[in-house]
């Protein structure tokens, strides 16, 4: 990705995070963004300067950086106009800790369910494993050094007392044995055959508790509580080499990254960069009624309320404070508007952004122009039966006319709808196509308008194919 380099703990000033890319400017975090999703400029310039804070935030002074604190953002629009994807793709170019929730799963604490600190749990989860992940890049070569030893002890095991290698003869016929296997195995020549390897078996799966926020799953392993009393047990497998590999290579990379500096840099990531999209936040704006689902709106508000002034969330891997995390919250507000959330919440997502509803320009866009569109995803998909599908620019605009007019017939459902036109388009070529003999398949608009009538006529079948 242009651009995009890893930051090291000590140009971080000790963070130990790994930093948004300090060269990218605003402008080039929305350039990146305009590769895959259409339109929204509001939306992308808003998260764009957020991203870009968090970097300036880290190069001020101690003092001064504990007190500037993240400008939450509400994303308001309709559903499938590109707010999760705007959130998932700026984690992801932020190489950040990233997790997306649904405010209707939460319930405030007291009633049976998810607590909103199970989000940051959750976030502290996938922190770790993004760190694991990095670190088992870094050992990989020395872990794969360790596994071809291992290998190659289990396929010719060392002699034992009895023999004597102090000869030179046996010896070099045991290094020549060896190498021979090496270079085998290097050569990809003794895959399928098989070895027996002992693997780590599980003895305690995770169960429930009752914690302070209610009923959460936790993983809760008797062998680490224990101090290992009832760990350790393993059992015989037999497997092709090259499944013993992956096996090998687990364990090895397990055993050559520290995991407890593994946990503190995880933490330290979500502190410093980690997001929160909080998905169909106005599902909670609804004053209470006193009565049903409603009884807990205004109690999931203020647990939220806590998580973004910035509190203290016990994990199972340590303490995570949330001064820092940046909220994006985002709702389609049809019923609710932002004004129906408590006060408090509303003024700590100070920065406020409308998405627009697509129409049939935005949705030609969107089947060609960003990096994982549409018709280029079908085309690559058949491609792999050796069906060449071409589409006529006419036909673009046709299947884009017919997805608003959908649309407007029926829900809104955004640029979700292309995806069902598209399915039903080319549901006799992509069912065909292992059996076709005609390599080349051209769609234009006389085609798309015959496969697709059906669906404008009958509003009821537009509802089916949802």
């Amino acid at each position: 990705m242009a651009g995009r380099r890893t930051v090291a703990a000590a140009d971080a000033g000790g963070t130990g995070v790994t930093d948004p890319p300090a060269e990218m400017t605003p402008r080039q975090v929305v350039e990146e963004l305009d590769r895959y999703i259409v339109g929204q400029e509001k939306a992308k310039r808003a998260v764009a300067i957020a991203l870009r804070n968090r970097v300036r935030r880290l190069k001020l002074p101690p003092e001064m950086a504990e007190e500037v604190a993240p400008k939450n953002i509400i994303m308001i629009g309709p559903t499938g106009v590109g707010k999760t994807e705007i959130a998932r793709r700026l984690a992801r170019l932020a190489n950040s800790p990233f997790i997306k929730v649904e405010a209707s799963k939460y319930t405030e604490v007291g009633y049976v369910g998810r607590d909103v600190e199970s989000m940051v749990r959750d976030l502290a989860d996938i922190a770790l494993e993004m760190v694991k992940t990095e670190r088992a890049r870094e050992v990989g070569q020395v872990a794969r050094a360790h596994v071809e030893e291992r290998l190659l002890d289990i396929l010719l095991p060392p002699p034992g007392p009895s023999r004597d290698l102090a000869e030179p003869e046996a010896h070099e016929q045991f290094r020549r044995t060896r190498e021979k296997l090496r270079q085998q195995l290097r050569d990809g020549l003794l895959e399928d055959h098989p070895v027996e390897i002992e693997v780590r078996q599980d003895s305690f799966p995770a169960f429930r508790i009752f914690g302070a926020g209610g009923l959460e799953e936790m993983d809760i392993n008797l062998r680490e509580s224990l101090g290992g009393l009832f760990g350790g047990r393993k059992k015989s497998r037999r497997v092709g080499v090259g499944e013993a590999r992956d096996i090998l290579q687990r364990e090895e990379e397990e055993k050559l990254i520290d995991v407890d500096a593994a946990k503190r840099e995880a933490l330290e990531r979500v502190e410093q960069s980690g997001i929160v999209f909080i998905d169909e936040i106005d599902k909670v704006a609804g004053r209470e009624r006193g009565t049903g689902p409603d009884v807990s709106r205004e109690g999931v508000q203020r647990d939220l309320l806590a998580l973004v002034e910035g509190t203290r969330v016990s994990t199972k891997h340590g303490m995570v404070r949330t001064d820092h995390i940046l909220f994006i919250a985002s709702g389609a507000f049809h019923v609710s508007k932002p004004s129906d959330l408590i006060p408090e919440l509303q003024g700590r997502f100070p920065i406020r952004v409308e998405l627009s509803s697509l129409g049939v320009p935005e949705f030609v866009r969107i089947l060609t122009e960003p990096q994982n569109a549409l018709i280029k995803q079908y085309r690559a998909l058949l491609l792999t039966e050796g069906i060449e599908l071409l589409f006529k620019e006419d036909a673009i605009r046709v299947i884009a006319e017919l997805a608003a007019q959908v649309n407007q017939q029926s829900e809104n459902i955004g640029a979700r709808r292309l995806h069902t036109i598209m399915e039903k388009l080319l549901d006799t070529v992509s069912f065909d196509a292992p059996e076709m003999t005609e390599r080349k398949v051209t769609i234009d608009a006389a085609y798309v308008r015959r496969m697709l009538a059906d669906i404008v006529k009958d509003q009821d079948l537009s509802r089916y194919i949802l």
